[in-house]
């Protein structure tokens, strides 16, 4: 369990900063304005669930010790 903490918000941050990326390299590139669109609301459901993992590990982590 102490492993998958280690790992979990990394892993919640990595996929917010992926889906920015994306979206912004689809609005850079031109593309289509409704994946953009998408991508960026992803991105802050994304960022509401890292934000979620990230106090969930360290009240885990705070209460452990």
């Amino acid at each position: 369990m102490d492993n998958l903490l280690d790992f979990a918000a990394p892993i919640a941050v990595a996929a917010v900063a992926i889906v920015l990326v994306l979206g912004l390299f689809n609005m850079l590139r031109g593309g289509s304005a409704s994946v953009s669109q998408n991508l960026m609301r992803w991105r802050v459901i994304l960022q509401f669930i890292a934000i979620v993992v990230i106090l969930t590990v360290i009240w885990l982590k705070s209460s452990s010790s």
